[in-house]
């Protein structure tokens, strides 16, 4: 198999190799491909269950009414960088 590389890929690979993070272009390749397909097959078997119990809370406040508008989410989130910047 050939793979061409852009020389923007080709340059950050070069790069992390003289740095000593990987052995070689074909090493970083490999592992940096390896990593991905681990990141995918999780992502594949995630059935999102774990967000359920965020959308049935979301729901029951629906349910009573407590909500607020985008509008207003802006202007809370605006108040908290606010905050954070002083």
């Amino acid at each position: 198999m050939v793979i061409s590389l852009t020389p923007e890929q080709q340059a950050w690979l070069d790069a992390h190799v003289a740095r000593g993070d990987f052995a070689s272009v074909e090493e970083a390749a490999r592992q940096l491909i390896d990593e991905r397909i681990a990141e995918r097959a999780a992502e594949e078997k995630d059935d999102l269950a774990w967000a359920m119990p965020h959308v049935d809370e979301a729901l029951a406040d629906v349910g009573r009414g407590d909500i607020f508008s985008r509008d207003e989410h802006r202007a809370r989130n605006a108040a908290r960088l606010a905050a954070l910047k002083d």
